[in-house]
């Protein structure tokens, strides 16, 4: 191998570890997004009993990741990432993202945290984002990890897998103290969930918008529920 080759090889390998490490960064529980005061519903479904063990919680995350919020974020986010040059698109992207919110809370949870994940990224110089959010005022989740990533050369594959794993972990952590269940079976749970994000991940490779679209009523009527539950712990 010549010198130049190493030198092409060097900067292709510090690249793509650039990209995993921002990555790394973005979907990591200490990013400041408040991920953690969220449980999508979870905590309405613990208090009546749907989840409440380590398998009824695996069945209700999976759904959600196959049915609801996942798969439509992970649709969402793919269309970002490759819109991210078009600041038009981006906020017809937004528009369409908050329309695809179920409820107040959804809605909010989604707009919360991607309005916090724009303002913590800006020490990656996020001027898309901040063109953005100076179009369309609040950022949903999806749109504004999805903008990033396509601008910082972040694979669109990995993206997308890395925010459905840490959204299903956020679900599973939320679970974790309200049931309460052991970190063991958390994380067994989570473990148990790679296949489903895999095929998801997979699947939304080649959706179009038209084929957003959710099933998950369940999770969608414990949204609904919890904007009035007696006693809560979470925002969501």
């Amino acid at each position: 191998m010549t010198t130049t080759s190493l030198t092409r090889t060097a900067i292709t390998i510090m690249a793509e570890a650039a990209a995993t490490l921002r990555l790394l960064a973005w979907l990591s529980p200490a990013f400041p997004t408040g991920a953690y005061a969220y449980s999508h519903g979870v905590e309405w479904a613990v208090d009546v009993g749907d989840i409440s063990d380590g398998a009824t919680l695996q069945t209700w995350v999976e759904d959600v990741l196959r049915l609801g919020a996942g798969r439509t974020d992970a649709i969402l986010l793919r269309h970002a990432h490759r819109a991210h040059g078009d600041i038009d698109l981006l906020a017809e992207l937004a528009e369409l993202a908050l329309a695809t919110a179920p409820t107040r809370e959804r809605q909010a949870e989604s707009i919360v945290q991607g309005n916090a994940f724009a303002a913590a990224a800006r020490a990656w110089h996020a001027s898309v984002l901040i063109d953005l959010a100076a179009r369309v005022g609040d950022l949903p989740y999806p749109i504004a990890v999805g903008a990033l990533a396509g601008v910082s050369n972040i694979d669109e594959d990995a993206a997308c897998a890395g925010v459905l794993q840490a959204f299903a972990a956020n679900l599973i952590s939320a679970a974790v103290r309200l049931v309460p269940l052991g970190q063991s079976t958390g994380l067994a749970v989570l473990a148990a969930l790679e296949p489903a994000i895999t095929e998801i991940a997979v699947e939304t490779s080649s959706a179009a918008l038209e084929d957003i679209g959710g099933a998950a009523f369940r999770s969608d009527i414990a949204s609904m529920r919890h904007e009035t539950q007696y006693t809560r712990l979470f925002r969501s």
